[in-house]
Protein backbone atom coordinates (compact mmCIF):
# COMPACT_ATOMS: atom_id res chain seq x y z
CA UNK A 1 0.00 0.00 0.00
CA UNK A 2 1.22 3.51 -0.76
CA UNK A 3 -0.16 6.95 0.01
CA UNK A 4 0.92 9.79 -2.25
CA UNK A 5 0.05 13.42 -1.74
CA UNK A 6 2.04 15.90 -3.80
CA UNK A 7 -0.49 18.62 -3.20
CA UNK A 8 0.12 18.57 0.53
CA UNK A 9 3.11 19.52 2.62
CA UNK A 10 4.17 15.94 3.13
CA UNK A 11 4.39 12.89 0.96
CA UNK A 12 4.40 9.70 3.00
CA UNK A 13 5.41 6.37 1.56
CA UNK A 14 3.90 3.63 3.66
CA UNK A 15 5.53 0.87 1.67
CA UNK A 16 8.08 0.60 -1.11
CA UNK A 17 7.39 -3.06 -1.83
CA UNK A 18 4.29 -2.47 -3.94
CA UNK A 19 2.88 -5.21 -6.10
CA UNK A 20 3.12 -4.26 -9.75
CA UNK A 21 1.96 -6.51 -12.56
CA UNK A 22 2.08 -10.31 -12.50
CA UNK A 23 2.72 -10.19 -8.76
CA UNK A 24 6.29 -8.96 -9.30
CA UNK A 25 7.70 -6.83 -6.52
CA UNK A 26 8.57 -3.25 -7.44
CA UNK A 27 10.83 -2.79 -4.43
CA UNK A 28 13.42 -0.17 -3.71
CA UNK A 29 17.15 -0.74 -3.59
CA UNK A 30 17.20 1.77 -0.75
CA UNK A 31 14.34 2.61 1.60
CA UNK A 32 12.87 5.72 3.19
CA UNK A 33 9.89 6.38 5.39
CA UNK A 34 8.97 9.92 4.52
CA UNK A 35 9.77 12.70 2.10
CA UNK A 36 8.18 16.03 1.24
CA UNK A 37 6.92 17.73 -1.86
CA UNK A 38 9.97 19.96 -1.78
CA UNK A 39 12.46 17.12 -2.11
CA UNK A 40 10.30 14.65 -4.05
CA UNK A 41 12.05 15.72 -7.26
CA UNK A 42 15.49 15.17 -5.78
CA UNK A 43 14.97 11.41 -5.34
CA UNK A 44 14.62 8.42 -7.63
CA UNK A 45 11.23 6.74 -7.67
CA UNK A 46 10.16 3.22 -8.47
CA UNK A 47 7.45 2.41 -11.00
CA UNK A 48 4.64 2.25 -8.48
CA UNK A 49 5.54 5.69 -7.18
CA UNK A 50 5.78 7.11 -10.70
CA UNK A 51 2.40 5.66 -11.61
CA UNK A 52 0.86 7.22 -8.49
CA UNK A 53 2.55 10.52 -9.35
CA UNK A 54 1.04 10.46 -12.85
CA UNK A 55 -2.41 10.02 -11.37
CA UNK A 56 -1.72 12.88 -8.99
CA UNK A 57 -0.70 15.17 -11.87
CA UNK A 58 -4.02 14.47 -13.54
CA UNK A 59 -6.04 15.09 -10.38
CA UNK A 60 -4.26 18.35 -9.59
CA UNK A 61 -4.33 19.66 -13.18
CA UNK A 62 -7.50 18.28 -14.78
CA UNK A 63 -7.78 21.08 -17.34
CA UNK A 64 -4.35 20.49 -18.86
CA UNK A 65 -3.23 16.94 -18.02
CA UNK A 66 -4.64 13.64 -19.23
CA UNK A 67 -3.12 10.21 -19.68
CA UNK A 68 -3.15 7.65 -22.45
CA UNK A 69 -2.23 3.98 -22.48
CA UNK A 70 -0.71 3.39 -25.90
CA UNK A 71 0.79 -0.05 -25.60
CA UNK A 72 1.75 -2.94 -23.39
CA UNK A 73 5.08 -4.44 -22.47
CA UNK A 74 6.08 -8.07 -22.93
CA UNK A 75 4.92 -8.75 -19.36
CA UNK A 76 1.61 -7.04 -20.20
CA UNK A 77 2.10 -3.87 -18.22
CA UNK A 78 0.63 -0.65 -19.58
CA UNK A 79 2.84 1.89 -21.34
CA UNK A 80 1.34 5.22 -20.35
CA UNK A 81 2.03 8.81 -21.36
CA UNK A 82 0.89 12.13 -20.01
CA UNK A 83 -0.65 14.53 -22.50
CA UNK A 84 -0.20 18.12 -21.36
CA UNK A 85 -1.60 21.21 -23.04
CA UNK A 86 -4.32 23.82 -22.94
CA UNK A 87 -7.56 22.88 -24.66
CA UNK A 88 -8.09 24.04 -28.21
CA UNK A 89 -10.84 23.77 -30.78
CA UNK A 90 -8.30 23.27 -33.56
CA UNK A 91 -5.66 20.66 -34.32
CA UNK A 92 -2.51 21.25 -32.32
CA UNK A 93 1.14 20.56 -32.97
CA UNK A 94 2.99 18.23 -30.63
CA UNK A 95 6.23 17.57 -28.77
CA UNK A 96 7.23 13.98 -27.96
CA UNK A 97 9.43 13.08 -25.01
CA UNK A 98 10.20 9.65 -23.65
CA UNK A 99 12.36 8.53 -20.76
CA UNK A 100 13.43 5.18 -19.37
CA UNK A 101 13.90 3.25 -22.61
CA UNK A 102 16.99 1.75 -20.94
CA UNK A 103 16.09 0.45 -17.48
CA UNK A 104 19.26 1.35 -15.60
CA UNK A 105 19.21 5.03 -16.60
CA UNK A 106 17.25 6.13 -13.55
CA UNK A 107 18.04 9.81 -14.03
CA UNK A 108 15.84 9.85 -17.14
CA UNK A 109 12.44 9.15 -15.54
CA UNK A 110 13.48 11.66 -12.88
CA UNK A 111 13.97 14.22 -15.65
CA UNK A 112 10.60 13.51 -17.25
CA UNK A 113 8.97 14.06 -13.87
CA UNK A 114 10.90 17.29 -13.38
CA UNK A 115 9.98 18.51 -16.87
CA UNK A 116 6.29 17.92 -16.21
CA UNK A 117 6.52 19.69 -12.86
CA UNK A 118 8.18 22.73 -14.41
CA UNK A 119 5.77 23.29 -17.28
CA UNK A 120 2.82 22.85 -14.95
CA UNK A 121 4.38 25.20 -12.42
CA UNK A 122 5.19 27.95 -14.91
CA UNK A 123 2.55 27.99 -17.65
CA UNK A 124 0.24 30.34 -15.76
CA UNK A 125 2.92 32.95 -15.12
CA UNK A 126 5.47 32.47 -17.92
CA UNK A 127 4.03 33.98 -21.10
CA UNK A 128 6.20 31.87 -23.40
CA UNK A 129 5.34 28.57 -21.73
CA UNK A 130 1.69 29.60 -21.72
CA UNK A 131 1.82 30.36 -25.43
CA UNK A 132 3.44 27.02 -26.18
CA UNK A 133 0.85 25.22 -24.05
CA UNK A 134 -1.85 26.85 -26.19
CA UNK A 135 -0.23 25.85 -29.47
CA UNK A 136 1.35 22.52 -28.53
CA UNK A 137 0.48 19.33 -26.73
CA UNK A 138 3.31 17.59 -24.87
CA UNK A 139 3.27 13.79 -25.02
CA UNK A 140 5.54 12.59 -22.22
CA UNK A 141 6.29 8.96 -21.36
CA UNK A 142 8.11 8.88 -18.00
CA UNK A 143 9.04 5.19 -18.32
CA UNK A 144 8.95 3.41 -21.67
CA UNK A 145 10.72 0.19 -20.68
CA UNK A 146 8.41 -0.54 -17.76
CA UNK A 147 9.35 -4.22 -17.33
CA UNK A 148 13.05 -3.49 -17.36
CA UNK A 149 12.72 -0.51 -15.03
CA UNK A 150 10.81 -2.55 -12.46
CA UNK A 151 13.40 -5.31 -12.74
CA UNK A 152 16.23 -2.82 -12.14
CA UNK A 153 14.67 -1.99 -8.76
CA UNK A 154 14.51 -5.59 -7.49
CA UNK A 155 17.89 -5.62 -5.78
CA UNK A 156 21.51 -4.59 -6.21
CA UNK A 157 22.21 -7.45 -8.61
CA UNK A 158 19.62 -6.17 -11.11
CA UNK A 159 20.34 -2.44 -10.71
CA UNK A 160 22.25 -2.19 -14.02
CA UNK A 161 19.73 -4.06 -16.18
CA UNK A 162 19.42 -2.31 -19.56
CA UNK A 163 17.11 -4.21 -21.88
CA UNK A 164 13.49 -5.27 -22.02
CA UNK A 165 12.41 -8.51 -20.33
CA UNK A 166 11.29 -10.61 -23.28
CA UNK A 167 12.87 -14.09 -23.38
CA UNK A 168 15.42 -15.17 -25.94
CA UNK A 169 14.47 -17.39 -28.86
CA UNK A 170 16.05 -20.28 -30.68
CA UNK A 171 17.43 -21.90 -27.57
CA UNK A 172 18.97 -18.72 -26.15
CA UNK A 173 18.26 -18.62 -22.43
CA UNK A 174 19.03 -14.91 -21.88
CA UNK A 175 16.40 -12.23 -21.52
CA UNK A 176 15.83 -8.86 -23.08
CA UNK A 177 16.23 -6.84 -26.25
CA UNK A 178 17.85 -3.42 -26.50
CA UNK A 179 14.77 -1.38 -27.38
CA UNK A 180 16.92 1.37 -28.87
CA UNK A 181 18.22 -1.08 -31.49
CA UNK A 182 14.79 -2.47 -32.38
CA UNK A 183 13.24 0.33 -34.43
CA UNK A 184 12.72 0.22 -38.19
CA UNK A 185 15.59 2.55 -38.98
CA UNK A 186 18.44 0.78 -40.76
CA UNK A 187 17.70 -2.07 -38.36
CA UNK A 188 20.47 -4.57 -37.72
CA UNK A 189 23.07 -2.82 -39.88
CA UNK A 190 25.68 -1.45 -37.48
CA UNK A 191 26.47 -1.28 -33.77
CA UNK A 192 24.16 -4.15 -32.82
CA UNK A 193 24.40 -7.79 -31.82
CA UNK A 194 22.42 -10.86 -32.86
CA UNK A 195 23.41 -12.63 -29.63
CA UNK A 196 20.44 -12.40 -27.28
CA UNK A 197 22.78 -12.33 -24.27
CA UNK A 198 24.48 -9.15 -25.54
CA UNK A 199 23.57 -5.71 -24.16
CA UNK A 200 23.01 -4.45 -27.72
CA UNK A 201 20.89 -7.35 -28.94
CA UNK A 202 18.61 -5.90 -31.62
CA UNK A 203 15.88 -8.55 -31.53
CA UNK A 204 14.85 -11.14 -34.07
CA UNK A 205 13.52 -8.48 -36.43
CA UNK A 206 12.66 -4.80 -36.46
CA UNK A 207 9.81 -4.08 -34.04
CA UNK A 208 9.94 -7.54 -32.51
CA UNK A 209 9.40 -5.82 -29.16
CA UNK A 210 5.96 -4.56 -28.19
CA UNK A 211 7.46 -1.45 -26.58
CA UNK A 212 9.16 -0.39 -29.83
CA UNK A 213 5.98 -1.18 -31.74
CA UNK A 214 3.89 0.99 -29.41
CA UNK A 215 6.13 4.03 -29.97
CA UNK A 216 6.24 3.37 -33.72
CA UNK A 217 2.46 3.21 -33.90
CA UNK A 218 2.03 6.47 -31.98
CA UNK A 219 4.64 8.33 -33.97
CA UNK A 220 3.15 7.09 -37.23
CA UNK A 221 -0.28 8.42 -36.29
CA UNK A 222 1.12 11.78 -35.16
CA UNK A 223 4.09 12.32 -37.48
CA UNK A 224 2.53 15.27 -39.32
CA UNK A 225 1.96 17.11 -36.05
CA UNK A 226 5.13 16.34 -34.07
CA UNK A 227 7.61 19.20 -34.28
CA UNK A 228 10.30 17.71 -32.04
CA UNK A 229 11.14 14.23 -30.78
CA UNK A 230 13.22 14.08 -27.60
CA UNK A 231 14.36 10.75 -26.16
CA UNK A 232 16.20 10.98 -22.86
CA UNK A 233 19.14 8.71 -21.96
CA UNK A 234 22.25 8.66 -19.80
CA UNK A 235 25.15 8.99 -19.51
CA UNK A 236 27.81 11.01 -21.35
CA UNK A 237 26.62 14.66 -21.45
CA UNK A 238 25.85 14.60 -25.15
CA UNK A 239 23.16 15.72 -27.55
CA UNK A 240 22.95 13.26 -30.42
CA UNK A 241 21.41 14.07 -33.79
CA UNK A 242 20.47 11.59 -36.55
CA UNK A 243 21.76 9.34 -37.91
CA UNK A 244 23.50 6.53 -36.08
CA UNK A 245 24.67 5.00 -39.37
CA UNK A 246 28.00 6.56 -40.40
CA UNK A 247 27.10 6.77 -44.08
CA UNK A 248 23.72 8.48 -43.74
CA UNK A 249 23.09 12.13 -42.95
CA UNK A 250 19.85 13.89 -42.11
CA UNK A 251 18.68 16.32 -44.82
CA UNK A 252 18.54 19.10 -42.22
CA UNK A 253 21.81 18.14 -40.50
CA UNK A 254 23.01 21.75 -40.32
CA UNK A 255 19.79 22.87 -38.65
CA UNK A 256 19.94 20.00 -36.15
CA UNK A 257 23.51 20.92 -35.26
CA UNK A 258 22.66 24.60 -34.90
CA UNK A 259 19.70 23.89 -32.63
CA UNK A 260 21.68 21.29 -30.68
CA UNK A 261 24.58 23.67 -30.14
CA UNK A 262 22.13 26.30 -28.92
CA UNK A 263 20.70 23.79 -26.47
CA UNK A 264 24.21 22.92 -25.26
CA UNK A 265 24.88 26.61 -24.67
CA UNK A 266 21.68 26.88 -22.63
CA UNK A 267 22.67 23.80 -20.63
CA UNK A 268 26.13 25.18 -19.87
CA UNK A 269 24.66 28.50 -18.70
CA UNK A 270 22.88 26.77 -15.80
CA UNK A 271 25.65 24.90 -13.98
CA UNK A 272 28.61 25.09 -16.33
CA UNK A 273 28.29 21.56 -17.67
CA UNK A 274 29.66 20.88 -21.15
CA UNK A 275 27.51 18.83 -23.53
CA UNK A 276 28.95 17.62 -26.82
CA UNK A 277 26.72 17.82 -29.90
CA UNK A 278 26.91 15.61 -32.97
CA UNK A 279 25.93 12.36 -34.62
CA UNK A 280 26.54 9.16 -32.74
CA UNK A 281 29.28 7.95 -35.13
CA UNK A 282 31.13 11.23 -34.65
CA UNK A 283 31.03 11.53 -30.86
CA UNK A 284 29.97 8.15 -29.45
CA UNK A 285 29.81 5.08 -31.69
CA UNK A 286 27.76 4.05 -34.75
CA UNK A 287 24.54 2.11 -34.21
CA UNK A 288 21.28 1.61 -36.03
CA UNK A 289 17.70 0.88 -35.12
CA UNK A 290 17.22 3.79 -32.72
CA UNK A 291 13.98 5.62 -31.99
CA UNK A 292 15.69 8.94 -32.77
CA UNK A 293 16.60 7.78 -36.26
CA UNK A 294 13.13 6.35 -36.87
CA UNK A 295 11.53 9.66 -35.86
CA UNK A 296 13.66 11.56 -38.38
CA UNK A 297 13.09 8.97 -41.11
CA UNK A 298 9.32 9.43 -40.94
CA UNK A 299 9.64 13.18 -41.27
CA UNK A 300 9.77 14.58 -37.74
CA UNK A 301 12.17 17.47 -38.38
CA UNK A 302 13.85 17.87 -35.00
CA UNK A 303 14.98 14.62 -33.40
CA UNK A 304 17.44 14.54 -30.50
CA UNK A 305 18.83 12.08 -27.99
CA UNK A 306 19.84 13.61 -24.65
CA UNK A 307 22.61 11.76 -22.83
CA UNK A 308 22.46 13.28 -19.34
CA UNK A 309 25.13 13.40 -16.62
CA UNK A 310 27.76 12.38 -15.97
CA UNK A 311 30.84 11.48 -18.02
CA UNK A 312 31.55 8.22 -16.26
CA UNK A 313 32.49 8.96 -12.66
CA UNK A 314 29.22 7.50 -11.42
CA UNK A 315 27.74 6.44 -14.74
CA UNK A 316 24.28 4.93 -14.48
CA UNK A 317 24.32 5.19 -10.69
CA UNK A 318 24.22 8.97 -10.56
CA UNK A 319 23.90 10.09 -6.92
CA UNK A 320 20.63 11.63 -5.87
CA UNK A 321 22.32 14.93 -5.00
CA UNK A 322 22.91 15.38 -8.74
CA UNK A 323 19.28 14.88 -9.77
CA UNK A 324 18.25 18.50 -9.29
CA UNK A 325 21.15 20.17 -11.14
CA UNK A 326 21.00 17.57 -13.92
CA UNK A 327 17.30 18.20 -14.43
CA UNK A 328 17.67 21.98 -14.25
CA UNK A 329 20.27 22.09 -17.00
CA UNK A 330 18.53 19.49 -19.17
CA UNK A 331 15.30 21.45 -18.86
CA UNK A 332 17.07 24.52 -20.23
CA UNK A 333 18.32 22.49 -23.19
CA UNK A 334 14.92 20.96 -23.90
CA UNK A 335 13.28 24.37 -23.52
CA UNK A 336 15.60 25.78 -26.17
CA UNK A 337 14.76 23.03 -28.67
CA UNK A 338 11.03 23.23 -28.01
CA UNK A 339 11.01 27.02 -28.27
CA UNK A 340 12.86 26.85 -31.57
CA UNK A 341 10.44 24.21 -32.91
CA UNK A 342 7.44 26.25 -31.79
CA UNK A 343 8.65 29.59 -33.11
CA UNK A 344 9.74 28.15 -36.44
CA UNK A 345 6.13 27.15 -37.10
CA UNK A 346 4.23 29.94 -35.40
CA UNK A 347 6.76 32.76 -35.83
CA UNK A 348 8.97 31.63 -38.67
CA UNK A 349 10.90 34.88 -38.68
CA UNK A 350 13.81 35.17 -36.23
CA UNK A 351 13.05 31.80 -34.64
CA UNK A 352 16.62 31.22 -33.59
CA UNK A 353 16.96 34.67 -32.03
CA UNK A 354 13.76 34.20 -30.04
CA UNK A 355 14.78 30.77 -28.79
CA UNK A 356 18.24 31.94 -27.81
CA UNK A 357 16.94 34.93 -25.84
CA UNK A 358 14.31 32.84 -24.09
CA UNK A 359 16.70 30.09 -23.02
CA UNK A 360 19.40 32.55 -21.94
CA UNK A 361 16.91 34.24 -19.61
CA UNK A 362 15.68 30.86 -18.41
CA UNK A 363 19.20 29.64 -17.67
CA UNK A 364 19.95 32.77 -15.68
CA UNK A 365 16.80 32.19 -13.62
CA UNK A 366 17.38 28.47 -13.06
CA UNK A 367 20.94 28.96 -11.90
CA UNK A 368 19.77 31.18 -9.07
CA UNK A 369 16.44 29.60 -8.22
CA UNK A 370 15.73 27.02 -5.57
CA UNK A 371 13.62 23.94 -6.25
CA UNK A 372 9.99 24.69 -5.50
Amino acid sequence: MMMLGLGSVGLVLLSLAVQSGHGAQDSAVWSRAETTERNYYTRYHNMSEITAWMEQMKRENPDVVSSMVYGQTYERRDITLLKIGLSSTGRKKAIWMDCGIHAREWITPAFCQYFVKEILRTYKTDTKVNEMMKNLDFYITPVLNVDGYIYSWHNESTRLWRKSRSPGTGGCTCYGTDLNRNFYANWGMVGVSTDCCNLFYCGTKALSESEAWAVTDMLGKMSEDILAFLTIHSYGQQLLVPYGHPNISAPNHDELMEVGLGAATAIKAVHGMEYTVGTSPDILYPFSGSSQDFARLIGIPLSFTFELRDKGEHGFELPEDQIQPTCEEAYAGAHHIITYAHDKVFYSYAATVTATLSTTLLAAWVSSATLL
